[in-house]
């Protein structure tokens, strides 16, 4: 048999951190292997030949995606065109569903093995999306406690491989402020130049609104990878960091949601989590997503221990005034935050997902290269 050929398919900053792990172990395991994709610049480094970057696909919400469509369906066919010309054996899509799902369905239509690593979020929303993808995958490697369980009840064949932001470096965050000490909060506003835009000025109002009270606060806000400076306009005495360093640093958080809330947990940082979309967007996903919580932390805690703020709730009075306890190391809020926090860290599995995806994609090139 050929050197087989992997199709690694991400499409934001998480998918294309995960993909990069995943690529660093396939190439360990797998002699010649051969890794296409979509992805950013961390796949690149790790050898992968992109057919496509993020800018194409860090699209957020239904109406943007409206706009952006005929970009989207152009880049899929080119996407089908290549899995067949390049004989692609293993598609590996990572999240990103509206993508993804009818590129894992296509792939399978032409023989073509599908593992979907970082499950697409379909236990949220209705139940035929589940059903298309116990149809259309060999196998669905879940990253949360809780998939296994609501993902079999459709169907799909899954693995719990464990979080790979446990493969992580957590250092832990700085101490909150006491007498004399001086407080970090952090700011995370996104990966995506839409959600920097909708979310980073009430963010830092709601900081300048703390600072008022915490004198000598410093807010340091987190910069995406792959955004330029000029994306974050009106910081003002706050401080430009990389992601990495601000959840170092981090006595508290005010931050989006999604996988920078588990991020921050492993490094015992108390936040509060506000999300703002476009309002056609939130309009729909109201009918569509039945999920009690936004935030990944509440969703694997099973029940409310960041407090979370969602469109018109999302105001610099609400996020400050959640966010100040956080700050004071003596704050019962803070302790009893700290300790949920790290129960959700409990849950999230060992580290080596990444490897353990590696060994899933072996089995499956095995499966296909047996007469």
């Amino acid at each position: 048999m050929a050197d087989p050929a992997i199709f690694l398919a991400a499409g934001e900053q998480s998918g294309d951190l995960h993909g990069a792990e995943l690529a660093r172990e396939l190439k360990s395991r797998i002699p010649g292997v051969r890794l296409y994709g979509l992805g950013g610049s961390r796949m690149a480094a790790e050898g992968v030949e992109l057919l496509a970057d993020l800018d194409r696909l860090a699209i957020l919400g239904f109406a943007e995606v409206v706009r952006h469509l005929p970009d989207l369906l152009s880049l899929r066919r080119e996407v089908k065109q290549f899995l067949l010309t390049r004989k692609i054996d293993l598609l590996v899509p990572i999240d990103y569903p509206g993508f993804n799902l009818p590129l894992a369905r296509y792939a399978r239509q032409h023989g073509i093995s599908v593992l979907y690593y970082i499950a697409p979020q379909v236990w949220a929303w209705h139940e035929s999306r589940a059903r298309k993808l116990a149809e259309d995958t060999d196998l669905v490697c879940v990253v949360l406690p809780f998939e296994n369980d609501r993902l079999a009840r459709w169907g799909v064949r899954t693995r719990f491989v464990g979080h790979p932001l446990l493969d992580r470096d957590p250092s832990g965050a700085c101490v909150a402020a006491g007498p004399g000490t001086a407080a970090h909060l952090g700011v995370f506003p996104g990966s995506r130049m839409q959600e920097v835009k909708r979310l980073l000025p009430t963010f830092l109002e709601a900081g300048r609104e703390i600072s008022a009270r915490l004198p000598g606060l410093e807010i340091l806000v987190a910069r995406a990878q792959d955004l330029p400076e000029s994306a974050y306009e009106g910081l003002g005495k706050a401080s430009l960091v990389d992601a990495d360093a601000a959840i170092r640093s981090a006595s508290a958080a005010i931050t989006k949601s999604g996988t920078i809330t588990l991020q921050l947990a492993l490094a015992g940082v108390p936040m509060v989590v506000g999300y703002r979309v476009n309002a056609v967007t939130y309009s729909i996903a109201r009918r569509l997503v039945k999920v009690d919580h936004i935030a990944l932390v509440n969703l694997v805690a099973g029940r409310r221990v960041v407090p979370e703020f969602i469109q018109g709730e999302v105001t610099p009075g609400r996020l400050a005034g959640a966010a100040l306890p956080l700050l004071d190391r003596d704050a019962p809020e803070r302790q009893d935050q700290i300790a949920d926090l790290q129960e959700v860290a409990e849950r999230l599995g060992d580290p080596g997902a990444a490897g353990r995806v590696a060994e899933e994609c072996s089995r499956l090139l095995t499966v296909r290269a047996e007469p």
